[in-house]
């Protein structure tokens, strides 16, 4: 039946809530069936052992109404559970156009933030459908459906807001291609790895204080990234090149890095990282976590030495972008089906290019300009903002 068949169509709302246990649903539509009514519409959640079951049938024939709030009662009853039947006419009221999934990320998730978030789509104009829980760990994670409103000023609007509440906020478009296949394009220093490369080459060449302080300074947008990367390798001259594996060894992967790579991949997602550092790291990361593409800078090495200088094209803020672009045709990936994920200023190209730009722990300037912002230190708390539950991610893990 079509939402024009049921829009002047009485119908009763039965609500059935208690506490949850094997048959509930079962035994309504058991009991319903006896009055040959029609399921307009079905709703049941689970919280903490408690069931809320919404069904919307439309009205029994031959004056049937009576026995069946009697009978549905009853039932019920026998089960030390409460009913409530309601009379009306037609479906759920129809959605605005406009449609978007705003998740919001706490750490905890407070029920002052979740109130402003809240006002804030309805000041936007927007009306909130559904509400479900994405995660409870590491985060706690919801998602709201919303409707009534345009996506990027409701963008807008929540991420002024989230930034004072201590909560993520993500919105993006309602439609078939959230659950389509993806790219997912990340950076690796500070980002994918909890370290900066430059930096381990550096301590073991004694000018770390040096290199760091340029790192620093080019992060935060202060330097030209080119310029400082030529500065900072050439402070590595001389280093012997079994550094290399040393290095290697000490990379540490950001906690939840691998549930991620590894839920995407089992979720037939691509995936990739783009780095301002050093193929002699990234190529190890490739292979040891299965990644689609990868692209870095290289050192060059002569006669077993770091000669201090990087050969090829340098991978800078512009070439991150070019690069996302370059996988995703090579992916067979809409521009607008990719997710980046990056923390410095030299990511942003690549975060604004991108269909989704998340700054992961990033600095100001970064968080101020990408689409949404994941402020814990767990990697894959981006899972949930592609509306990837717990769920999922404990399934892939056991697949």
């Amino acid at each position: 039946m079509s939402a024009s068949q049921t829009s002047d169509v009485p119908t009763l709302l039965v609500k059935i809530f208690g506490k949850d246990r094997p048959g509930i649903t079962a035994g309504l539509f058991d009991t319903l069936a006896a009055y040959s009514v029609d399921v307009v519409d079905i709703e049941q959640v689970v919280t903490r052992g408690r069931i809320v079951l919404c069904a919307l049938v439309t009205k029994p024939g031959n004056g049937a109404e009576g026995e069946l709030r009697a009978t549905v009662h009853s039932w019920a009853e026998s089960l030390k559970l409460q009913a409530e039947i309601l009379s009306g006419t037609g479906d759920n009221r129809p959605r605005g156009e406009g449609r978007s999934h705003v998740t919001v990320l706490g750490n905890p998730l407070t029920a002052e933030s979740t109130a402003a978030i809240a006002a804030r789509i309805t000041a936007t104009g927007g009306n909130i459908d559904r509400i479900f829980r994405l995660a409870k760990y590491p985060v706690t994670a919801v998602e709201f459906a919303v409707s009534g409103t345009a996506t990027e000023p409701l963008r807008t609007s929540l991420a002024l807001a989230a930034s004072h509440l201590g909560v993520d906020v993500a919105v993006v478009s309602a439609g078939l291609h959230r659950r389509a296949q993806r790219l997912v394009v990340m950076d690796v220093d500070s980002t994918l790895i909890q370290d900066e490369v430059i930096e381990l080459f550096a301590a073991h060449a004694g000018c770390e204080d040096e290199v760091a302080e340029v790192t620093a300074r080019a992060m935060r947008g202060e330097l030209d990234f080119e310029q400082s990367l030529h500065a900072r390798v050439a402070l590595l001259a001389g280093l012997d090149a079994s550094v290399v594996d040393k290095v290697r060894a000490e990379v540490r992967l950001t906690p939840g890095a691998r549930t991620l790579i590894r839920t995407l991949k089992r979720l037939g997602y691509q995936v990739g990282v783009v780095s301002g550092g050093f193929t002699q790291v990234t190529d190890d990361l490739k292979e040891r976590l299965g990644l689609d593409f990868a692209s870095a800078n290289t050192l060059e090495i002569v006669d077993g030495k770091l000669t201090g200088k990087v050969i090829g094209e340098v991978v800078d803020r512009a070439g991150k972008a070019r690069l996302l672009r370059r996988f995703a045709a090579e992916a067979g990936v809409p521009l607008a089906q990719t997710v980046a994920i990056g923390d410095g200023a030299n990511d942003l190209d690549m975060l604004n290019a991108a269909g989704l730009g998340v700054a992961f722990n990033a600095k100001p300037v970064v968080r101020e300009a990408a689409h949404t912002a994941v402020n814990v230190p767990f990697l894959d708390a981006v899972l949930y903002l592609l509306g990837i539950t717990r769920e999922e991610v404990e399934a892939a893990d056991l697949a």
